[in-house]
């Protein structure tokens, strides 16, 4: 998450970010240990050994901190996965994993997908384009089969794992694995995870000619990447059929 480099004298660490760089990396890391209820201006503060003052200086209000957060988090998800991606099959795959569960990133996420907020439906719609962008990469690269609706594939891989990571306390009891932890890539207990996500991933499910005729029953739809093709999200029911009943309720 930081950016630090090696000191001269002694061989200590000396932080070289700013200081808005610090308040930022300390609302993740507060964001992904205490949700966004139990984080507060306060908190972010004292993590980053700053005054509270100066993070309403930096970023106006908490949930402009959140939307700097979330910008950070999507953008450095999407490098590490691009830089995966182009390694081609010689990918080391377990070092690609150390780099993107390194620090608070996917705690933060779990935390943050709860909210039924545009600005968390930004942020995962700005995943999506990203998961797009890399699959597609990963085609160029040989990597990854092409598809008819590279969107489509891409929403819903991404939307598995986004779902994962919200239930991830699910997946710990039942797979004894902690989707959340910084270090997961150095548990032996990923491989439970990782091992049946990649046979779903690189050898599927379904036998060739059940997927054939699933395929037949559900052709591939390339829908438009601005989501204009696709329904309109229903409007709220509201009963006008006896006003006055409303009115003594």
């Amino acid at each position: 998450m930081s950016s630090v480099s090696a000191a001269v004298d002694g061989g200590s660490v000396l932080d070289d970010r700013t200081t808005k760089a610090r308040i930022r990396d300390a609302a993740i890391e507060c964001f992904a240990a205490k949700g966004a209820e139990g984080t507060t201006a306060r908190k972010v503060a004292a993590a980053a050994g700053v005054s509270p003052g100066l993070v309403m200086h930096h970023y106006g209000s908490m949930d402009g901190l959140r939307l700097t957060c979330d910008e950070h988090v999507a953008s450095t998800i999407r490098r590490h996965k691009e830089e995966a991606l182009a390694a081609g099959p010689n990918l080391d795959v377990l070092a690609a994993l150390q780099s993107v569960g390194s620090g608070p990133l996917m705690g933060y996420l779990a935390s943050r997908l709860g909210d039924d907020s545009p600005a968390v439906a930004k942020l995962v719609d700005d995943l999506v384009s990203d998961a797009e962008s890399y699959l597609e990469q990963g085609v160029e690269t040989g990597m990854v089969r092409p598809s008819p609706n590279p969107r489509g594939r891409a929403a819903v891989l991404l939307l598995w794992a986004l779902g994962a990571l919200v239930l991830h306390r699910h997946v710990r009891r039942i797979l004894g694995v902690d989707l959340i932890a910084p270090d997961i890539a150095e548990d032996p207990a990923i491989g439970r995870y990782a091992g049946p996500a990649y046979e779903v991933m690189g050898q599927g499910v379904f036998t060739t000619s059940f997927a054939a005729r699933l395929q037949e029953v559900f052709p591939a739809v390339s829908d438009g990447a601005d989501g204009d093709d696709l329904p309109a999200s229903p409007e709220p029911a509201t009963d006008n059929s006896n006003p006055a009943s409303k009115e003594s309720t």
